[in-house]
Order: structure tokens, then sequence, then C-alpha cells
């Protein structure tokens, strides 16, 4: 079995602090050993229509599922998610195994 995702892709609340949150979840993945890596961007060419009010989405890659199974139970990560929580109007949830088609160069 090859590496394990959780993606989530969110909408802030218009009172948050985005930069804090942000700031929040790098410390939070540089503290974690079992995430292999972290990718985030801001949506910034999707039509308003297809992305449904949701404007970040994060990538965190664990090297297997129990490396993300440890991740979601890690004192860090239970503490940082009612902050993130409270943070969001809306947010879906994806993890799964990774399916590599193609290779980076």
């Amino acid at each position: 079995m090859g590496e394990f995702k959780h993606l989530v892709i969110v909408k802030f609340k218009e009172d948050v602090d985005v930069e804090g949150i942000l700031k929040g979840l790098e410390n939070l993945v540089s503290e974690v050993d079992a995430v292999k890596s972290f990718e985030w961007g801001q949506d910034v060419e999707s039509l308003d229509v297809l992305r449904q009010g949701f404007t970040h989405a994060f990538l965190m890659t664990f090297n297997k599922k129990e490396d993300f199974t440890a991740f979601q139970s890690h004192p860090k990560h239970l503490e940082f998610s009612a902050t993130f929580s409270a943070a969001l109007d809306k947010i879906v949830l994806l993890d799964f195994p990774a399916l590599l088609v193609k290779a980076p160069a």
C-alpha cells in the first residue's frame, strides 16, 4: 500500500484571522513527525459557481494509513482542531490511499 492523503477544503468565516490559522497549521505539521508533507493553497482561478464558496485547500501526505491514524489522535492535532473548526464556515474532508498515476519529473 502506498501513501495516504488527507485533503481538507474550507471556507473560513468572515471575521477569522486566516493568516493566524495558516501559521497554526504550519506549526502543527512541523511538530508532528507522522506528517510526511503538507501543501496548501488559496483558490484564485475557479468560477464562483464551481467554487461553491470554498476558498482554501490543504493536503497532508502520510507514508501509510497508520501514520494518519496516529496524527488524528496526536495531542497537538486535537488541540488545534478545536481552533480550526471554530474558524470555518464550510468544510469538506477526504481521506484516501493515493494511487500514483504519473510520477513527478
